[in-house]
């Protein structure tokens, strides 16, 4: 795997097929689809210097002069390059006339694929617009959580940057708007939660033309289309200035007072508020690098986008219901959220989802509003949870752990002739620009060559799909002389320090075609990358598809991929190999088989959707641990080490560390959790068995603070309760019917077949 991590520490791209098949009908026989995980901000080397100019595009195709390019320093006067993608001749102009073979350009280095530029006449920090962060606050929530959201709040108020935009809304059976700029007393406006409010009600009702008249024509958005500045003032302030309303309007927080009959649910009225929210930021900051904040605390049951009626009598739908289509609010409400997707995508802002109740708040409808924006989730039981008051940290910190929030992103990509574009899996929205390379096969945000990013980070990573389009004969291509597909991806985002910065990326990969070929495929495989791929595309067809059955697609796949290049004798099972490029794939498969993204049953709406949105939103090494956790094991005997996620791993003496993405779990055997519960370990003498305990606990602490959303940490015995999150997770190669374990060892209650039984089936039908 070494070089795959070489080229994504240069480029940021991780690709299953590093040379990829030359024609149509090659490439249909890989069943992996020719993709790319891209992370557009992953930090590039120390070295990369950002060129303070723009970049020279190409007169044709309008790609980015990069170190593909063939340059001719032949003519002394008239210097000329030609571009990889259209082969289009390209002058310089007179500013690059400098240049020969010994003083090159930066983006002409060859280690400068990746290269980003800052447009000198872009404005600096003080003159852009600051960050806008909108807080929508659910108030249907019991007294302690008020309490537990309440110190959450004000301690990010003191981490917030002073020039930030805040302004704050909360809301129960109604919405209250409060104005932040009136310091006499707390004011509001208030809005029924059961009706839907367009952004004319809202100019009329918040009083934004009271001292001068509404101009008669033309859209209103902002300074400069009519708003005067201390009318945005009222709801939008800096943090400096509002610190103390602020304050005291959390600290006099309460929980919404109309009264709740005991065979009802509350009246929550999320979707107006988000509603409210969204057009309030398109009215007074449209076009800056706005998020909408929202702390939901149970399920909507009031106005547009309710997810359930208010008698306790009808239960949330759960997947089962889905799959029957008998959730009678769920269809209306995906279209209502919608709605708001695209409002907020025009708008450029963001909505992040805080979800902290024991019951579904509505995460499963919400998904396209969030996922479109590029905006997070968390997903706790509690606003008093380290998960979610960690993860709410973590998004304002700086240093270390600074997520590199930026905003404003547009995403192109541009390719070779003989490829097309089918979509992105991913945080972000089609802007419908169809083009010669947009491919009719659509998968995920597809028919574009550019989609909107309003928010993304330094770990956001987009999957790209492509098709290839050359049909002509192998043989023909194997003469022909250049064998190499071109790449590139550009992405525009506003930095952290204001200014728009343009990161461009530009990739070749060498294809091949026809008899032969399929040793060159094999070196160039990455199955890692093929895994998330494939997970990524499973989630997708279990959304979008009917009658789709994920078990069957994901086995007829592996089948398919196995008898192409495994290495058999026809009918003979015991004869299957497998290149060391391709050994762990079926492995991958196996658990993916069984993880959380496709056996959903046992979760609700709401988890599905949030795994599933984290899943598309990471980089291949955090969704490879979200597909095959991993597991570190502790004993008297040896340091850590890496184990199998096999039952077999369990053992009395041993302490093991199961690392899932989403939850990490520090398991003690029998005989470990006997000697803690005896104290052994605060006696002087039994020193070891102390760092023992210790280890594994540290190793979770530094996992949980690089995380983001953070992880759940448990921390159980064997035979304990909580157990169950280890063993949901492991190879069941000792069941209940198998023979007896080791002594010490454990068994799974499971009818699932084990691995050893899956790839006993898998030879047997590959070589068929």
């Amino acid at each position: 795997m070494a070089e795959f991590l070489d080229l994504e520490a240069q480029d940021a791209v991780r690709m299953p097929w590093n040379v990829l098949p030359g024609t149509k009908s090659e490439s249909a026989q890989c069943v992996i689809p020719i993709s790319a995980i891209y992370t557009p901000l992953k930090p590039l080397p120390a070295e990369t210097p950002v060129l303070p100019y723009s970049p020279l595009r190409c007169r044709n195709c309008r790609s980015i002069l990069n170190p593909f390019a063939i340059v001719d320093f032949s003519t002394p006067t008239n210097k000329i390059w030609i571009c990889c993608f259209c082969l289009q001749r390209n002058h310089f102009p007179p500013h690059y006339q400098a240049i020969s073979d010994a003083n090159l350009p930066a983006e002409l280095f060859p280690q400068y694929t990746s290269i980003e530029y800052e447009d000198p006449s872009s404005p600096s920090a003080q003159d852009s617009s600051p960050p806008v962060f909108m807080f929508v606050v659910d108030t249907c929530i019991i007294e302690e959580e008020i309490g537990f959201l309440k110190s959450a709040l004000l301690q990010i108020l003191g981490m917030v940057p002073e020039n930030c935009l805040i302004g704050l809304i909360t809301f129960g059976t109604n919405v209250h708007v409060h104005e932040l700029g009136f310091e006499q007393c707390t004011k509001y406006n208030v809005f029924k939660g059961s009706k839907e409010v367009t952004k004319d009600q809202l100019l009329e009702l918040m009083g934004f033309f009271a001292k001068k008249p509404k101009p008669s024509a033309g859209v209103i958005a902002g300074p400069r289309d009519g708003l005067s500045q201390e009318s945005i003032a009222r709801f939008l302030l800096p943090a400096s200035q509002c610190e103390f309303a602020l304050n005291s309007i959390l600290e006099e927080l309460q929980k919404d007072p109309w009264p709740v009959p005991a065979d009802q649910r509350s009246a929550r009225s999320t979707g107006t508020a988000l509603n409210i929210a969204a057009h309030l930021l398109g009215l007074c900051v449209p076009g800056s690098g706005a998020r909408i904040m929202a702390f939901l605390g149970g399920p909507s049951t009031e106005g547009p986008g309710s997810i359930v009626s208010k008698n306790l009598s009808e239960p949330i739908r759960s997947h089962k219901d889905l799959d029957k289509d008998s959730a009678p609010f769920y269809h209306k409400a995906v279209k209502f959220y919608e709605g708001l997707a695209k409002q907020l995508v025009h708008q450029g802002h963001v909505l992040d989802v805080f979800a902290c109740a024991l019951d579904q708040v509505g995460v499963a409808e919400l998904k396209v509003a969030i996922e479109r924006t590029g905006g997070f989730v968390v997903l706790a039981e509690s606003f008093g949870h380290s998960v979610f008051k960690d993860s709410l940290k973590r998004m304002f910190q700086s240093g270390d752990h600074d997520l590199g929030l930026s905003a404003n992103g547009i995403f192109e990509v541009n390719c070779s002739k003989d490829i097309k574009v089918q979509g992105i899996i991913g945080p972000c929205a089609s802007l419908e620009k169809k083009g010669p390379l947009a491919s009719e096969n659509v998968i995920g945000q597809g028919n574009t060559t550019a989609w909107k990013m309003c928010g993304l980070d330094k770990t956001t990573s987009l999957c790209l799909i492509f098709d290839i389009v050359k049909k002509e004969n192998p043989d023909a291509i194997t003469q022909s002389a250049n064998n190499q597909f071109y790449f590139q991806f550009l992405t525009y985002y506003q930095h952290s320090s204001g200014k728009m910065r343009l990161r461009a990326t530009t990739l070749s990969r060498r294809w091949v075609a026809g008899a032969g070929s399929i040793q060159d495929l094999i070196a160039g495989f990455d199955q890692e990358a093929a895994a998330v791929v494939m997970a990524r595309q499973v989630s997708f067809k279990m959304e979008t598809e009917a009658e789709f059955d994920p078990i069957r697609w994901l086995d007829k796949s592996l089948i398919h991929i196995c008898s192409r290049f495994g290495d058999y004798q026809k009918d003979s099972p015991s004869s299957f190999s497998l290149s060391p490029r391709f050994s762990i794939f079926p492995q991958f498969i196996f658990h993916l088989r069984r993880s959380q993204f496709v056996q959903v049953f046992n979760n609700s709406p709401d988890e599905t959707a949030y795994f599933r949105m984290i899943l598309n939103r990471e980089n291949v090494a955090n969704s490879v641990v979200m597909i095959q956790p991993s597991l570190i094991s502790y004993s008297f005997h040896s340091g850590p080490e890496p184990v199998l996620l096999d039952v077999a791993a369990i053992a009395a003496d041993r302490i093991l560390l199961l690392d899932s993405y989403f939850t990490i779990v520090v398991f003690h055997g029998s005989t470990i959790a006997q000697w803690r519960k005896a104290g052994y370990h605060e006696q002087p003498e039994h020193k070891a068995f102390a760092q023992l305990l210790r280890a594994p606990k540290d190793d979770a602490d530094s996992i949980v603070r690089e995380r983001f959303p953070v992880p759940r940490l448990v921390i159980c015995d064997q035979h304990g309760s909580q157990a169950r999150f280890l063993l949901a997770k492991l190879n069941p190669s000792a069941t209940y019917n198998t023979d007896a374990p080791v002594p010490g060892g454990d068994i799974i209650f499971t009818d699932d077949v084990s691995f050893e039984v899956f790839l006993d089936h898998l030879q047997r039908l590959a070589v068929q």
